[in-house]
């Protein structure tokens, strides 16, 4: 017999509240109108039997308005993600400390943390007002997932060392997802950014692009100039949410407070606007979300945003902008913006991390990048502290990618290892790798030939990538490294990485709090959206016939992050994950260069209930599990 515990979430108790005293909902004037011209049915019929209760930062709000923000042209789809975006079966609470009902109004988990049953809100709705039910999730696991061709390899959330998921649906209102082993991590994995998979896929909606559905697909494919077969096709109707594509079809119906009604990219300002049927409610009972809309108007840099801050055409913005170069800036202009600063708790295992090719297609490469040691030397050749002082003010940390102190799993000996900015040292390690040098004194590799590594850099999150890797250049000139930097934009450089055609990238990397359990990527070589620096290896974790088998110390990392996923108990998870990283560690799979100190946001004098501190981390998308429903005009400005 299989015991199930209850998790007692508060948003489905509070819920059940209002819906047994029969409290009537409030809903946005635009909807009234809408209901009353029979364009809507009512609010009763739009909201689920029990809709979940957000627990308000300041108060409840008032309805209206448009929150404005900025957003790069190419593969800044995130933008749009972390505002609107993160709506899983289960999230984070608004302190990131507990994991609480979402979609799921509650969820059954069997004792041995083996199995979990999701039960859903009865009369929950698409944004379309077509139901979503038990089948839309079976939709993504029978014809999504579990099609090689649609999904050939599958997200790690969802395989367990004895293989993927299986999922059954119960009832129209449950459904069990079963490991072959505990998984002790899975719901907090759930809340986060990649447990969104199972409730983005309409099943009504987008069956019409699936051959198992439509007999007529080609026609189809024919009208689509950008699809050669109903995979393309159906990929570019229903791609993944942190990619492009999931925001290029505003025809797509959604779970989220707010949906596109124009494609990004398509136009200069992307629009999204109220969810009629979106399933939150305030503590008074009114439907979320209080502004009417969210516009991205579409630009070309962050300097850009920045002057439209300067404005007053930005009324909440932390991407691109929160960073200690800007600050100073933001501050001279902050009466004529109108707005105020906000603090965020985004601390990743490091912002600024070269990552390296270990699963280079080029054998020479491959055979020098593999060696530690020459990730050694390029550690100790690299100063830190004046990339600091330059770029950041004296803002960060000179340390390795590693835990936080406030993470619960730092160890000093990592974070300081092979930092020391030592050319001499620097010189010893890589003269064990390719010790010969050309006449101009860069060192040659093991064909003989001149060693250069091209660095692709993209000017992303305000970090000012491509001036710290000149910098980074420039030291490793000293040592008679090679290094070439090419400056591109974030689209280009991730589908680089992902097809495995770079030698090299910086980026910045999860892991840095709490996080570091359920997003390793920089510890373990797992698949990931940015951050591949062992895309072989990481192919080869998830289904060992696939990808690359890698040498046996890297395997012992994979077996001991297999057990901290199979831990069913917090003490024994970090047990468990303290053998990862004692393990990973000394390989230094990754060369990180600085920790940032704590960001900070601005927000418009006049929008409410932006919580401060802004509490994120890693694959957590901000602040759409928590509070991006709840921001509201004030009507006045703040002192």
């Amino acid at each position: 017999m299989t015991f199930f515990s209850k998790i007692a979430l508060t948003g489905a108790s509070l819920a059940l509240g209002f819906a047994t005293a029969a409290w009537s909902f409030e809903e946005a004037p635009m909807l009234k109108e809408q209901v009353a011209s029979g364009a809507l049915p009512p609010l009763e019929e739009r909201l689920p039997k029990n809709p979940l209760v957000l627990e308000v930062v300041e108060q409840p709000g008032e309805y209206g308005g448009t929150l404005r923000r900025a957003i790069l042209g190419g593969g800044d789809q995130h933008n749009i993600v972390r505002t609107i975006g993160s709506e899983n079966l289960v999230r984070w609470d608004v302190n990131w400390t507990e994991v609480r009902p979402n979609i799921a109004e509650s969820v059954d988990v069997s004792e041995d943390a083996s199995t979990f049953v999701f039960n859903l809100r009865e009369g929950m709705r698409w944004s379309d007002g077509a139901p979503f039910t038990a089948d839309d999730i079976m939709f993504w696991y029978e014809d999504v997932f579990s099609n090689e061709k649609l999904t050939p390899s599958k997200h790690p959330n969802y395989v367990g060392p004895s293989g993927p998921v299986k999922v059954t649906k119960l009832s129209d209102t449950a459904v069990e997802f079963k490991f072959g082993e505990p998984n002790g991590l899975f719901l907090q994995q759930m809340a986060y950014g990649f447990g969104y998979y199972p409730v983005v896929y309409a099943k009504h909606y987008l069956s019409q692009f699936h051959e198992k559905y439509n007999p007529d697909i080609q026609a189809l494919v024919d009208a689509e100039p950008a699809a050669a077969d109903w995979i393309q096709l159906f990929n570019l109707k229903a791609g993944p949410m942190h990619t492009p594509l999931f925001w290029q079809n505003p025809d797509r119906p959604t779970l989220h407070a707010w949906h596109l009604t124009n494609a990004y990219g398509s136009t200069d300002r992307v629009v999204a606007e109220r969810n009629p049927y979106y399933f939150k409610v305030d503590e008074a009972g009114q439907q979320l979300p209080y502004m009417d809309r969210i516009t991205y108007d579409q630009v070309e840099d962050v300097e850009t945003i920045l002057l439209k801050a300067f404005n007053g055409e930005i009324d909440y913005m932390n991407r691109h902008l929160g960073r200690p170069a800007y600050r100073a800036v933001l501050n001279d202009n902050k009466e004529r913006g109108k707005y105020r600063f906000f603090d965020t708790n985004d601390l990743p295992s490091n912002t600024m991390i070269l990552m390296l090719n270990l699963n280079h297609e080029d054998p020479v490469k491959r055979e020098v990048l593999s060696n530690v040691d020459f990730r050694k030397g390029l550690s100790h050749a690299v100063n830190r502290q004046e990339i600091i002082d330059l770029l950041y003010f004296g803002s960060g940390l000179a340390v390795q990618t590693s835990p936080r102190e406030t993470s619960g799993l730092y160890k000093e000996e990592y974070a300081k290892q092979f930092t020391e900015f030592n050319p001499d040292l620097a010189n010893e390690f890589l003269d064990k790798v390719i010790p010969n040098k050309d006449d101009e004194g860069f060192r040659l590799g093991p064909d003989g030939n001149r060693f250069t590594l091209i660095f692709m850099v993209a000017d992303v999150f305000g970090l000012q990538f491509p001036d710290a890797m000149q910098l980074v250049a420039e030291y490793a000139r000293d040592v008679g490294l090679d290094f070439q930097v090419r400056a591109t934009d974030r689209s280009r450089l991730m589908e680089l990485v992902r097809s495995n055609e770079h030698d090299a990238y910086m980026w910045n990397c999860a892991g840095g709090q709490a996080d570091a359990y359920t997003a390793p990527i920089c510890y373990v070589p797992l698949p990931g959206n940015t951050v591949n620096w062992a895309i072989e290896w990481a192919k080869w974790g998830v289904d060992p016939t696939t990808g690359e088998e890698p040498p046996a110390e890297v395997k012992a990392v994979f077996d001991a992050y297999e057990k901290v996923l199979t831990a069913s108990n917090p003490e024994d998870q970090k047990a468990r994950m303290q053998e990862v990283l004692d393990l990973a560690m000394p390989q230094l799979f990754t060369v990180g260069l600085v920790q940032n100190l704590p960001p900070f946001g601005i927000a418009r004098n006049n929008v409410r209930n932006v919580p401060d501190p802004l509490p994120i981390a890693g694959q957590l998308w901000y602040p759409a599990p928590y509070t991006a429903q709840l921001y509201y005009e004030g009507g006045k400005s703040l002192p």
